[in-house]
This record gives structure tokens, C-alpha cells and sequence, in this order.
């Protein structure tokens, strides 16, 4: 079953950098009358937990948060096997240095203008809570107990999890 270690304010905030900062995410919001997800790439993780992301000013995600602002992060990095989920609040945020400072070169395949765009809007994320999944050792070694558990019929002792909180 692995270990358990809730994380809280900056522990939780290291958690949620290592796991989220530079990654794709399924970012879910919420319609009206279902959950709506997409892939999303995390363009930055803040020392307060804040999470940057880049979307088009018109698009339906923008439209919902302005409707709901309570949205859903899903990490998955199975070869790692490292998971993250989290609750939180997310904003609309127009800010050219913002915009400036988070942008990289892959994100002209969404914003053809480059970081110039007009279209450009900011979505920060505040996380709230959370739960992570995480390897002590490191994939290889999770992989050899995982096949060590598989053959000796014993449960594996290579994980370990906890709730996250972000006051």
C-alpha cells in the first residue's frame, strides 16, 4: 500500500512544483452540466502555489471560469509514476509582462501572433487541496518491487501518498 504523508502550505507547494511545474495537466471545469477537461501545459508554479496558465481570450474554458471559477488539475507522468491531483480557484488575468515572462517558444503552436497576441489571456490557478501519489525510490526501483511483489505474492512497499493543502 506504500507510505502516507499529507503535505501542507510549503511542503505541499514543493510538492505541487515538482510534480505540476513544466507539465501537461488535464484542466477540467465544470459547463453547467458536466465536467469539461483538456490538456493543458503548466507554464509556471509561484512560490505561493500559484499555477500559470496560457489560453485564448474567446475560448470556452475562459467562458467557464467566468462562470464557475472552481476547476480541477489532473498530472499523470505514468513512467515516473508520479500523479498529482488538485482542487482550486482559477482567474482570467490580462498582463503583458506576465504574459512576457512565461513565454516560451512552444507556445506560439497556440498563439500564431506570438507573445504579441491579442488573443492571449492568463488563467492562475490557486490550489486549495489536493491528493499526489509518488515513488520513494525513483521508477526503476518501483518497477523491480512492483515485479518483486507480482512473483512473491507480497504487497509492494514503494509508494507513497498524501493529501495536499494550500492555505
Amino acid at each position: 500500500m506504500g507510505d502516507t504523508k499529507d503535505l501542507v502550505n510549503q511542503e505541499a507547494i514543493g510538492k505541487i512544483n515538482e510534480l505540476a511545474k513544466g507539465k501537461i495537466c488535464l484542466f477540467c471545469t465544470y459547463d453547467g452540466n458536466e465536467i469539461v477537461s483538456r490538456p493543458m501545459d503548466t507554464q509556471d508554479v509561484d512560490e505561493d502555489g500559484s499555477m500559470w496558465f496560457m489560453s485564448r481570450k474567446d475560448s470556452i474554458k475562459n467562458m467557464q471560469i467566468g462562470q464557475n471559477n472552481k476547476v480541477y488539475l489532473m498530472y499523470l507522468d505514468t513512467p515516473k509514476q508520479h500523479y498529482l491531483s488538485l482542487s482550486g480557484s482559477a482567474e482570467i488575468i490580462y498582463d503583458r509582462q506576465k504574459i512576457e515572462e512565461l513565454w516560451t517558444l512552444s507556445t506560439k503552436a497556440w498563439f500564431t501572433e506570438g507573445k504579441d497576441d491579442h488573443e492571449i489571456s492568463l488563467l492562475k490557478v490557486t490550489p486549495e487541496n489536493g491528493h499526489y501519489w509518488d515513488t520513494k525510490n525513483g521508477s526503476l526501483v518501483s518497477l523491480l518491487k512492483i515485479a518483486a511483489a507480482v512473483i512473491t505474492g507480497k504487497e509492494m512497499d514503494g509508494s507513497i501518498q498524501g493529501d495536499i493543502e494550500v492555505k
